[in-house]
Protein backbone atom coordinates (compact mmCIF):
# COMPACT_ATOMS: atom_id res chain seq x y z
CA UNK A 1 0.00 0.00 0.00
CA UNK A 2 1.34 3.43 -0.94
CA UNK A 3 2.01 5.75 1.98
CA UNK A 4 0.02 8.99 1.87
CA UNK A 5 1.80 11.94 0.30
CA UNK A 6 2.67 14.67 2.77
CA UNK A 7 1.35 18.16 2.15
CA UNK A 8 3.95 20.63 0.93
CA UNK A 9 4.26 24.16 -0.40
CA UNK A 10 2.25 24.91 -3.52
CA UNK A 11 2.20 28.33 -5.22
CA UNK A 12 -1.15 29.71 -6.31
CA UNK A 13 -0.13 29.18 -9.96
CA UNK A 14 2.45 26.73 -11.26
CA UNK A 15 5.57 28.40 -12.58
CA UNK A 16 6.53 28.27 -16.26
CA UNK A 17 10.13 27.49 -15.26
CA UNK A 18 10.26 23.87 -13.97
CA UNK A 19 13.03 24.29 -11.33
CA UNK A 20 10.72 26.66 -9.43
CA UNK A 21 8.13 23.86 -9.17
CA UNK A 22 10.57 21.39 -7.63
CA UNK A 23 9.76 20.21 -4.11
CA UNK A 24 11.40 17.77 -1.73
CA UNK A 25 9.29 16.83 1.29
CA UNK A 26 10.39 15.12 4.48
CA UNK A 27 8.43 14.56 7.70
CA UNK A 28 10.00 17.72 9.16
CA UNK A 29 10.32 20.19 6.28
CA UNK A 30 9.86 21.03 2.61
CA UNK A 31 12.45 22.31 0.15
CA UNK A 32 10.59 24.45 -2.41
CA UNK A 33 12.05 25.99 -5.55
CA UNK A 34 13.11 29.51 -4.54
CA UNK A 35 10.66 31.66 -6.49
CA UNK A 36 10.78 35.45 -6.12
CA UNK A 37 7.80 35.21 -3.78
CA UNK A 38 9.72 32.92 -1.45
CA UNK A 39 12.86 35.04 -1.72
CA UNK A 40 10.86 38.05 -0.54
CA UNK A 41 9.69 36.02 2.44
CA UNK A 42 13.33 35.15 3.21
CA UNK A 43 14.54 38.76 3.12
CA UNK A 44 13.70 39.41 6.81
CA UNK A 45 15.89 36.44 7.76
CA UNK A 46 18.74 37.77 5.62
CA UNK A 47 18.26 41.20 7.19
CA UNK A 48 18.40 39.73 10.69
CA UNK A 49 21.16 37.19 10.03
CA UNK A 50 24.24 39.35 10.44
CA UNK A 51 27.33 37.23 11.13
CA UNK A 52 28.76 38.60 14.38
CA UNK A 53 30.42 35.55 15.93
CA UNK A 54 32.62 32.63 14.90
CA UNK A 55 32.56 30.37 13.00
CA UNK A 56 32.51 32.98 10.22
CA UNK A 57 30.89 32.16 6.85
CA UNK A 58 32.46 32.16 3.40
CA UNK A 59 33.05 35.41 1.55
CA UNK A 60 30.01 35.08 -0.70
CA UNK A 61 27.05 37.26 -1.76
CA UNK A 62 25.03 35.24 0.76
CA UNK A 63 27.39 35.99 3.65
CA UNK A 64 25.82 38.20 6.27
CA UNK A 65 28.54 40.58 7.42
CA UNK A 66 27.12 44.09 7.14
CA UNK A 67 23.78 45.63 8.04
CA UNK A 68 22.84 47.51 4.87
CA UNK A 69 20.38 47.26 1.96
CA UNK A 70 23.37 46.55 -0.29
CA UNK A 71 23.80 43.19 1.45
CA UNK A 72 20.23 42.18 0.61
CA UNK A 73 20.60 43.40 -2.96
CA UNK A 74 23.82 41.43 -3.44
CA UNK A 75 22.13 38.33 -2.06
CA UNK A 76 19.18 38.66 -4.46
CA UNK A 77 21.39 39.46 -7.44
CA UNK A 78 23.54 36.42 -6.69
CA UNK A 79 20.51 34.12 -6.77
CA UNK A 80 19.01 35.73 -9.88
CA UNK A 81 22.35 35.44 -11.69
CA UNK A 82 22.72 31.81 -10.62
CA UNK A 83 19.23 30.93 -11.83
CA UNK A 84 20.01 32.49 -15.23
CA UNK A 85 23.25 30.57 -15.81
CA UNK A 86 22.01 27.05 -16.49
CA UNK A 87 23.59 24.55 -18.88
CA UNK A 88 24.60 20.88 -18.83
CA UNK A 89 28.06 22.12 -17.74
CA UNK A 90 26.93 24.21 -14.77
CA UNK A 91 23.71 24.69 -12.82
CA UNK A 92 22.55 25.60 -9.34
CA UNK A 93 19.14 24.81 -7.89
CA UNK A 94 17.97 27.13 -5.09
CA UNK A 95 15.44 26.02 -2.49
CA UNK A 96 13.68 27.77 0.35
CA UNK A 97 13.53 25.61 3.47
CA UNK A 98 9.98 25.62 4.87
CA UNK A 99 8.91 24.34 8.28
CA UNK A 100 5.11 24.29 8.66
CA UNK A 101 5.00 26.59 5.62
CA UNK A 102 7.33 29.18 7.17
CA UNK A 103 10.70 29.93 5.47
CA UNK A 104 13.64 29.30 7.81
CA UNK A 105 16.63 29.18 5.44
CA UNK A 106 17.94 28.00 2.09
CA UNK A 107 19.44 24.83 0.62
CA UNK A 108 21.17 24.77 -2.78
CA UNK A 109 22.30 21.92 -5.03
CA UNK A 110 25.13 22.63 -7.48
CA UNK A 111 26.17 20.58 -10.49
CA UNK A 112 29.36 21.14 -12.51
CA UNK A 113 29.88 18.98 -15.60
CA UNK A 114 27.14 16.79 -14.14
CA UNK A 115 26.40 14.96 -17.39
CA UNK A 116 30.05 13.82 -17.47
CA UNK A 117 30.86 13.16 -13.83
CA UNK A 118 27.55 12.95 -11.97
CA UNK A 119 28.93 14.97 -9.05
CA UNK A 120 27.15 17.60 -6.99
CA UNK A 121 27.91 19.90 -4.09
CA UNK A 122 25.57 21.67 -1.68
CA UNK A 123 25.33 25.00 0.12
CA UNK A 124 22.93 26.01 2.88
CA UNK A 125 22.10 28.45 5.65
CA UNK A 126 19.56 28.60 8.44
CA UNK A 127 18.11 31.50 10.40
CA UNK A 128 20.04 31.82 13.69
CA UNK A 129 16.96 30.98 15.75
CA UNK A 130 16.46 27.67 13.92
CA UNK A 131 19.96 26.25 14.33
CA UNK A 132 20.73 23.39 16.67
CA UNK A 133 17.36 21.68 16.03
CA UNK A 134 18.47 19.03 13.54
CA UNK A 135 17.13 20.96 10.55
CA UNK A 136 20.55 21.25 8.91
CA UNK A 137 20.86 17.47 8.71
CA UNK A 138 17.26 17.08 7.55
CA UNK A 139 17.52 19.59 4.70
CA UNK A 140 20.85 18.14 3.53
CA UNK A 141 19.29 14.66 3.54
CA UNK A 142 16.42 16.05 1.46
CA UNK A 143 18.64 17.62 -1.20
CA UNK A 144 20.81 14.48 -1.34
CA UNK A 145 17.67 12.47 -2.08
CA UNK A 146 16.98 14.78 -5.02
CA UNK A 147 20.57 14.40 -6.22
CA UNK A 148 20.84 10.61 -5.99
CA UNK A 149 17.27 9.35 -6.38
CA UNK A 150 15.95 12.14 -8.61
CA UNK A 151 18.90 13.11 -10.79
CA UNK A 152 21.06 9.97 -10.68
CA UNK A 153 24.14 11.52 -9.08
CA UNK A 154 27.21 9.34 -8.53
CA UNK A 155 28.84 11.40 -5.79
CA UNK A 156 28.18 14.41 -3.55
CA UNK A 157 30.72 16.73 -2.02
CA UNK A 158 30.56 19.26 0.79
CA UNK A 159 33.02 21.80 2.19
CA UNK A 160 33.12 23.61 5.51
CA UNK A 161 35.69 25.56 7.44
CA UNK A 162 37.44 23.25 9.88
CA UNK A 163 35.99 25.12 12.87
CA UNK A 164 32.40 24.91 11.57
CA UNK A 165 31.58 21.89 13.70
CA UNK A 166 27.84 22.04 12.99
CA UNK A 167 28.31 21.60 9.22
CA UNK A 168 31.07 19.01 9.61
CA UNK A 169 28.92 17.06 12.08
CA UNK A 170 26.08 16.93 9.51
CA UNK A 171 28.45 15.55 6.88
CA UNK A 172 29.72 12.83 9.21
CA UNK A 173 26.19 11.88 10.26
CA UNK A 174 25.06 11.49 6.64
CA UNK A 175 27.89 9.13 5.72
CA UNK A 176 30.36 11.50 4.05
CA UNK A 177 34.04 10.64 4.33
CA UNK A 178 36.88 13.17 4.75
CA UNK A 179 38.31 14.12 1.37
CA UNK A 180 41.31 16.31 2.14
CA UNK A 181 41.56 20.01 2.93
CA UNK A 182 41.60 23.24 0.95
CA UNK A 183 41.61 27.00 1.51
CA UNK A 184 39.08 29.79 1.06
CA UNK A 185 38.58 33.27 2.47
CA UNK A 186 36.28 34.73 5.10
CA UNK A 187 36.32 38.38 6.05
CA UNK A 188 39.08 38.70 3.47
CA UNK A 189 41.44 36.32 5.31
CA UNK A 190 42.51 32.77 4.32
CA UNK A 191 41.11 29.88 6.36
CA UNK A 192 41.34 26.11 6.03
CA UNK A 193 38.43 24.06 4.73
CA UNK A 194 37.57 20.42 5.39
CA UNK A 195 36.35 18.68 2.25
CA UNK A 196 33.87 15.78 2.36
CA UNK A 197 32.80 13.09 -0.13
CA UNK A 198 29.67 10.91 -0.23
CA UNK A 199 29.52 8.12 -2.82
CA UNK A 200 26.29 6.71 -4.19
CA UNK A 201 27.07 3.38 -2.53
CA UNK A 202 27.45 5.03 0.88
CA UNK A 203 24.22 7.00 0.36
CA UNK A 204 22.33 3.81 -0.60
CA UNK A 205 23.23 2.30 2.77
CA UNK A 206 21.44 5.11 4.63
CA UNK A 207 18.81 5.91 2.00
CA UNK A 208 15.53 7.00 3.55
CA UNK A 209 12.06 5.86 2.49
CA UNK A 210 10.21 8.87 3.88
CA UNK A 211 11.33 11.58 1.42
CA UNK A 212 9.22 12.61 -1.59
CA UNK A 213 10.53 14.44 -4.67
CA UNK A 214 7.96 16.32 -6.79
CA UNK A 215 8.52 17.82 -10.24
CA UNK A 216 11.91 16.30 -11.00
CA UNK A 217 10.99 14.78 -14.38
CA UNK A 218 9.91 18.17 -15.72
CA UNK A 219 13.15 19.69 -14.42
CA UNK A 220 15.57 17.21 -15.98
CA UNK A 221 15.50 18.68 -19.55
CA UNK A 222 16.31 22.13 -18.14
CA UNK A 223 19.53 20.67 -16.72
CA UNK A 224 20.40 18.88 -19.95
CA UNK A 225 19.53 15.45 -18.57
CA UNK A 226 17.20 14.33 -21.36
Amino acid sequence: MRRPRRPGYRPAVAHTYPPLNLEIRTPRLTLAGASDDLLERLVPLVRAGIADAAPWPFDDPMSFYADSPEREWRWLRGIWAGRARVSPDAWRLYFAVLVDGVPVGMQDLIGTNFTWFGTVTSFSWLAPGRRGQGLGKEMRAAVLHLAFAGLGAREAGSDAFVDNEASNRVSRALGYEPNGTDWDTRRGEPAQIQRWRLTREAWERIRRADIDVIGVEQCRPVLGLG
